[in-house]
């Protein structure tokens, strides 16, 4: 094998150039675990993902997603956008394609649902794999530190800096409105020290920073910052703001809810990014969080392996 094809989407848009870019390798038979790191290093996408045959045949591929530094067990854009691609296809591995999907990750089984339009793929919806998990709390003057504001811009009201995750860990705190959201700069210094002081499973310390306000609680603002992984700021972030709206409406004192949460990422950017949310709450315990959007195709062409 001298060559493996790729393409690229940009994801949580459906406009091109916006969004997050990611870089699918359909089918990554063949690739040693070194050779997808220096591809998804070359890349210096946020992730990019490598398809293999399922170990089950229930189940529609395995899915291995790679930042620039590392394999992590889970993320949003990743399999919004290798679902999206998969889901153009005739089949996949020899099997048909349908509406819905199964991968194969590290953190579980993901779950897919395809919604097409006309033929067309309009957007594409991913479950969380695993139950909401909180973690220990974090200073507000560590957060501060790491994106170089005043800690009393950093909000407590509703919750303390703290670690969530519905499949991946993020540090999440809330800030006091969007110019300050969009006066946070990443300070690499901050986040060594944020690493070293605290421990997250999967991957280094990511922080998602978000704004809302009282009147629309549920439509939030976000910025999410991973200097440690080489992701400087990531334009969206689907498996953060899944484990955000995750908490959020854990915290809510309705027993039940069913709610529809719209995060926008990636305006700072100038990539700009719309996640949907849809999260399920019964008897007071988060019991489904279902991540979906857009994608539209970028680019395609051939990885080099061997001249």
């Amino acid at each position: 094998m001298n060559t493996i094809s790729y393409v690229t989407v940009d994801v949580f848009t459906s406009t091109r150039f916006e969004g997050n870019p990611l870089a699918v390798i359909s089918d990554a038979r063949g690739l040693s675990d070194a050779a997808m790191q220096k591809i998804a290093t070359e890349f210096n996408y946020s992730e990019v993902t490598f398809v293999l045959p399922p170990e089950d045949d229930r189940n529609s591929a395995r899915v291995r997603i790679f930042t620039p530094t590392m394999e992590i067990p889970f993320a949003g854009h990743p399999n919004v956008g290798t679902a999206y691609v998969l889901g153009q296809q005739a089949e996949i591995f020899g099997k048909p394609v349908g509406d819905r999907l199964r991968f194969e990750e590290k953190a579980g089984i993901v779950e897919v649902d395809l919604k097409r339009n006309g033929g067309q793929i309009e957007a594409t919806a991913i479950r969380a794999p695993q139950p909401l998990t909180i973690g220990d709390t974090i200073a507000e003057e560590t957060v501060a530190r790491c994106i170089s504001l005043d800690p009393g811009l950093i909000i407590t009201t509703t919750h303390a800096p703290v670690f969530a995750s519905v499949g991946l860990n993020f540090a999440v705190a809330e800030l006091n409105g969007l110019e300050t959201l969009a006066a946070a700069r990443p300070n690499l210094a901050g986040f060594q020290v944020a690493a070293g002081r605290q421990t997250t499973s999967g991957h280094d310390f990511s922080l998602f920073v978000y704004a809302r306000s009282a009147e629309n609680p549920w439509n939030i603002r976000a910025r999410m910052f991973a200097p440690l992984d080489n992701v400087p700021e990531d334009p969206a972030t689907g498996s953060a703001s899944a484990a955000l709206g995750a908490y959020l409406v854990s915290l809510a004192p309705d027993a039940d809810m069913d709610v529809r949460i719209i995060i926008e990422q990636g305006v700072e950017m100038g990539r700009r990014s719309i996640i949907a949310l849809d999260v399920v709450k019964s008897g007071g315990i988060v019991t489904d969080v279902v991540i979906s959007g857009r994608c539209v195709s970028v680019m395609r062409g051939e990885i080099i392996l061997r001249d």
